[in-house]
């Protein structure tokens, strides 16, 4: 009997060893790689509990043990370098790359990004860390909303005020963090934000209602941006907004995220909520839209949102249990959560990802901060010259430097920022150029501030504004600042009084000028010899600013935003129809307009000729200077009478040496000529007479 029972145990385990070897040889369809991600998806939902697949679907979504799903954190930022986590490089903000008017820049930038995202995502896979924020692979950025109107705070985080700009940038961003589109694994998950119809004010946007916005604004201006990023760039995710449309929470409308985002434009990507946006559906500070939580989850689901940023989906079960949502409605949001996991390869061997094996040498290399000086050089706009002020000359003397923002390195990082490992501060570029040059400790006072540069020729005053004052939702007490927007568009009234009685003293003034946004000048037209627009430039920004005073760099930006007088030239804050707003609507006078910019060479064009899709133009260099001027190429519809002045459709960088000339060749598509058609309530390619504007040049065509 001894002899039989050994036997008989020997025969139970070598089966149980063949069923076991089994299963690991024939594993379930979702751990397939051959499989898509749209059957692998369908394949893990259903082997889910509804527990389990509401923990998946905010952004710390929880590990499933059982089927080996590891915890995924859809949270990281990467407005313009990777945010919040440790060291990183730190490029100019993305209004100071719109300014750049360089696509191919901005592409670059975004890749060398996403090559620092993997880095720190595989060290933390390495070290068991993934589990913390900010070290996943889905990165909410970019924000394509339109910047309507220079009080708006989070403006900095845009692309400026111009949908076609915005739309362009917004691509190359997208392109530079999920990598090319053929390859087997997506490089990073992007994000378009915040959609829709989303620009300020920052003090109510949990309970704002953005509504009775004309069909136009809303399809050719708030819409049009996120249309490319979805169509063209084949973007991952959509952020919706915390604000209201039409009457329903932008993450509950089912005209944003079913009509125009899933049946319009066939997206297929996810939806993410802002964070702790659906709390507004039915807290007391909100929408007042819902009557409770359990509400509130089960209408963002039926309505498209897909997952949660914040814990209260984990309602969605007793939705199901109260019969407010249907499973089935839950099934079709969590697979689109899995086939992004999926398209990243997080359920797939690591070694089989090449974008695992990114070297950690990778992470703030030389490469990616000689890419951060090179967009900071061309982030800057030379707004004022009087007298050819600048360039200055090296080793000149008595040149003194003096400001709140001179020796200040965070105003430079923005902010959703990373922290680089070293900052070039505005003082510290321009001592590398000039030793000489003295620094004065910054004071708000008057005197004192005259008193300390008596014996100077030339004061660089940097000054303006910081992120300490303009920002998100911010609790700032300074006068002109609300919330985290402005008031007033002037800077701050200590600055500008110091400006005068330098200039009364009878210095050279220069204004280095950092913000995020439009600053109002006018008093500064008298107070300044010169301006330099310089925004938040990031870790180089300094050595970048210096090289431009100094004349080692040409200044070739421009604006991406027009610059007001002052807020009298602005309408309602909280009016988000277009006319009055922004270069496209404002029929007034700007201080500096959309797309200025001056260089230290003469640029001259010549007459423009279109054919074949493509505008062509001479430009020619009147001066003794290099330089590369920008080309923008605006259209307005003749009789369009309702339409924009005019909008920017294409643009072209182009280097032009001293005393010569290059031909512009801009190609302008069809779809240059895409505009609203009020009969049919679309947007579409509209035959008739059109009006090119390209620098002081007009050419009338017939489409």
């Amino acid at each position: 009997m001894k002899k039989i029972g050994i036997s008989f145990g020997l025969i139970l385990f070598a089966l149980l060893a063949s069923v076991s070897l089994s299963a690991n040889a024939q594993p379930y369809p979702y751990q397939n790689p051959k499989l898509s991600p749209k059957e692998r998806a369908l394949d893990l939902c259903g082997r889910l509990t509804l527990e389990e697949k509401v923990g998946l679907m905010m952004h710390y979504s929880k590990p499933v043990e059982r089927l080996d799903v590891s915890v995924f954190q859809w949270w990281s930022e990467a407005l313009h370098g990777v945010g919040r986590n440790g060291n990183a490089t730190v490029f100019p903000i993305t209004m100071g790359m719109a300014a750049t008017f360089d696509t191919l820049l901005v592409e670059r930038v975004f890749t060398a990004v996403s090559d620092e995202a993997r880095v720190k995502h595989n060290k933390a896979r390495r070290l068991g860390t993934q589990r913390e924020m900010y070290h996943g692979l889905s990165f909410w950025t970019p924000n394509i909303n339109i910047f309507r109107d220079p009080r708006w705070g989070r403006g900095q985080e845009t692309y400026g005020e111009d949908p076609y700009l915005t739309a362009v940038m917004g691509k190359s961003v997208v392109r530079g963090l999920q990598g090319p589109a053929d390859a087997h694994y997506q490089k990073l998950l992007a994000c378009a934000k915040h959609f829709a119809v989303h620009s300020g004010p920052e003090w109510s946007r949990h309970r704002f209602n953005a509504e009775n916005i004309k069909l136009r604004d809303l399809h050719e201006t708030y819409l049009y941006a996120f249309r490319a990023l979805v169509k063209e760039a084949k973007v991952a995710e959509i952020m919706c907004a915390y604000n209201s449309f039409e009457g329903k929470p932008c993450c509950g409308s089912d005209r944003l995220l079913q009509q125009i985002l899933r049946d319009d434009w066939h997206f297929e990507g996810l939806v993410t909520s802002d964070c702790w946006a659906v709390d507004d559906f039915w807290k007391e500070w909100g929408h007042h839209y819902s009557e409770s939580k359990t509400i509130a989850v089960s209408e963002a689901v039926i309505a498209g949102t897909d997952v949660e940023c914040g814990e209260t989906f984990g309602s969605l079960k007793d939705g199901v249990n109260e019969g407010r949502i249907k499973e089935e409605t839950i099934d079709k949001s969590l697979r689109r959560l899995l086939e992004a996991r999926f398209r990243l390869g997080d359920f797939d061997d690591p070694n089989l990802n090449p974008w695992n094996r990114i070297p950690d040498s990778r992470l703030c290399c030389k490469e990616h901060s000689d890419l951060a000086l090179e967009a900071a050089r061309k982030s800057i706009v030379l707004l004022r010259n009087e007298k050819n002020t600048l360039p200055l000359s090296e080793g000149e003397t008595q040149v003194y430097i003096m400001g709140p923002n001179a020796a200040d390195e965070e105003m430079q990082w923005g902010n959703y920022n990373g922290f680089p490992l070293h900052t070039i501060t505005l003082a510290e570029g321009i001592k590398t150029i000039d030793p000489s040059a003295t620094l004065i400790p910054w004071k708000r006072d008057v005197q004192q501030q005259v008193e300390a540069a008596k014996d100077a020729k030339t004061v660089i005053f940097c000054g303006g504004i910081s992120p300490r004052l303009e920002g998100e939702e911010m609790n700032v007490n300074e006068p002109g600042f609300k919330g985290g927007d402005r008031t007033m568009i002037e800077m701050p009234q200590d600055q500008r009084d110091i400006l005068a009685a330098l200039h009364k003293a009878g210095k050279r003034v220069i204004l280095a000028l950092c913000s995020g946004s439009a600053i109002g000048l006018v008093p500064e037209q008298q107070s300044t010899d010169a301006i330099l627009q310089v925004w938040y430039g990031g870790q180089a920004g300094g050595q970048a600013v210096a090289e431009v005073l100094f004349g080692r760099v040409n200044p070739s930006g421009k604006l991406p935003v027009t610059f007001y007088r002052n807020v009298e030239q602005l309408p309602d804050f909280e009016d988000y129809n277009m006319e009055g707003h922004t270069y496209r609507f404002f029929r007034g006078e700007p201080l500096y307009p959309f797309g200025y910019g001056l260089s230290y060479s003469k640029f001259v064009y010549g007459k423009p000729r279109f054919a074949d899709g493509k505008l062509t133009l001479p430009v020619s260099n009147k001066s003794k200077r290099d330089g590369e001027e920008t080309v923008l190429v605006y259209i307005n519809k003749v009789g369009d009478v309702d339409g924009p002045i005019r909008t920017l459709r294409a643009f072209q960088r182009v280097d032009v040496p001293a005393g010569g000339s290059k031909t512009a060749t801009i190609p302008l598509p069809d779809s240059a000529f895409e505009w609203w058609d009020a009969k049919s309530n679309a947007m579409r390619i509209m035959p008739g007479e059109y009006i090119i504007h390209v620098g002081d040049q007009r050419l009338r065509i017939i489409r």
